[in-house]
């Protein structure tokens, strides 16, 4: 069992160095989706208290907020199958088409939850339209990490991958904080009671919006060179996928202690931090900006530590303090020893060492004809059983008067990460 991708690479796929004002305009193609998802992704969840008395019909908030939870897991079930329907398309068709695609799909999808009739007027078929919207969001967000990736990948100059990568990565945190900013202007501007009478709405319609300036932005640049080269070679995907399906397990099982970690660390942790009597959750909550945009510097740091040193070194000493050091630091918080804020930020930047490399990492397994899918298959399904379960196990462990199993599940599936990144070999990438 050979560990590498470090430095020293076996090219397989030599990538042409674009000009750097070209790579920077791909960039930014690739980035503003991943901020379009981030915010579309989080503005339903804080947005749910609020526009579920109007779209969901029944006599009782509690099971209107419930049903609008469903929504938002919804979401992460159609997630898989975007990574295989879209991902598909963008390895026949191009990663800039799949691009395009998802963020016509994103836009039209919350412009239908911003136009939709309250449950007052058309009763069931609010919450029917809605939750469809939704499960549509999801489809397109399960290809669009893969797709935007294997764009930054194919795109980046080979000196600034990891850098490139960790900008591209920004995104999915920028996006959230953005969210939090959208609900708080509108709470200031037509208070709770305005905002769940209808000024919720505004919200979807900047999403729509955010959506049709990330379509004109990536409307206007090339498909990689790396697609177009192989389109000429290209061979069916699934025997392909089938032949790197040692890469896919690997995949599947590095992804999940970075998904864990993001929904421990972004949403689970104010919760944890207030059941253990340290801090009020809500005073946690608002700490939250503060610890990401710390971890949104060290990406940048990561990125920039990977171009240099390889970017595996730092790929996996993200996983090893994630694994060693997460019991230590929330016994940490829950003893006192620590304050919270603290905690945060040295939790979320060890997570940065692992979120800033990970796209690059796996696009760069897979060969052009199945990068995308061969990525945003295990990708997705990981994410879905691993990150979107991490709120339920974790308040469940809490629940069952076992908080400390919280600090274990999560290092343990952070070193099963460690050790599926040893089951990738020198001769496994696929790029310059």
């Amino acid at each position: 069992m050979t560990s590498v991708l470090d430095k020293t690479t076996v090219v397989v796929e030599p990538i042409t160095v674009p000009t750097h004002g070209k790579a920077r305009k791909e960039l930014a193609a690739a980035s503003v989706g991943g901020v379009v998802e981030g915010f579309d992704w989080m503005i339903y969840a804080v947005m749910a208290p609020y526009f579920a008395i109007q779209m969901f019909p029944g006599g009782s908030p509690v099971a209107k907020l419930l049903a609008a939870y469903l929504g938002f897991a919804v979401g992460f079930i159609a997630r898989p199958l975007g990574s295989i329907l879209i991902g598909r398309w963008a390895d026949r068709r191009g990663r800039r088409s799949a691009l395009v695609l998802s963020m016509v799909t994103i836009a039209a999808a919350n412009l239908v939850i911003a136009l939709t009739p309250s449950a007052a007027s058309i009763g069931v078929w609010a919450a029917i339209i809605v939750v469809s919207a939704r499960l549509v969001m999801g489809v397109s967000f399960g290809g669009e990490v893969p797709s935007a990736a294997a764009y930054v990948t194919e795109t980046a100059p080979s000196r600034r991958r990891f850098i490139y990568s960790a900008i591209a990565s920004l995104g999915g945190v920028l996006g959230p904080i953005l969210a939090f900013i959208t609900l708080a202007i509108l709470l200031g501007a037509a208070g709770p009671e305005g905002v769940t009478n209808g000024a919720w709405r505004i919200a979807f319609v900047v999403a729509a919006i955010a959506g049709l300036v990330a379509l004109w932005i990536r409307s206007s640049v090339e498909e990689s060179h790396a697609f177009t080269a192989s389109a000429a070679k290209r061979q069916p995907a699934w025997p392909v996928l089938k032949a790197n399906g040692r890469l896919v397990i690997a995949t599947f099982f590095a992804c999940a202690g970075g998904t864990v970690a993001f929904y421990l660390g972004t949403i689970y942790l104010p919760v944890y931090a207030g059941d253990s009597g340290v801090i009020e959750q809500a005073a946690a909550e608002k700490m939250m900006p503060g610890a990401l945009l710390a971890m949104m510097v060290a990406m940048l740091v990561a990125g920039r530590l990977a171009d240099r040193f390889g970017a595996f070194n730092v790929f996996r000493a993200g996983f090893l303090l994630l694994a060693v050091g997460t019991g230590p630091l929330l016994l940490a918080l829950t003893k006192g020893v620590l304050p919270y804020f603290a905690v945060a930020v040295i939790y979320l930047v060890a997570f940065a060492l692992v979120l800033a490399q990970a796209s690059a990492i796996f696009s760069q397994l897979f060969p052009t004809s199945i990068r995308v899918i061969g990525y945003g298959i295990p990708y997705t399904v990981s994410a879905a059983i691993f990150g979107g379960t991490t709120p339920l196990v974790a308040q469940a462990m809490v629940g069952s008067g076992h908080p400390s199993w919280v600090l274990w599940y999560a290092s343990a599936v952070a070193a099963v990460s460690f050790l599926a990144t040893l089951f990738i070999r020198r001769s496994d990438i696929k790029v310059q």
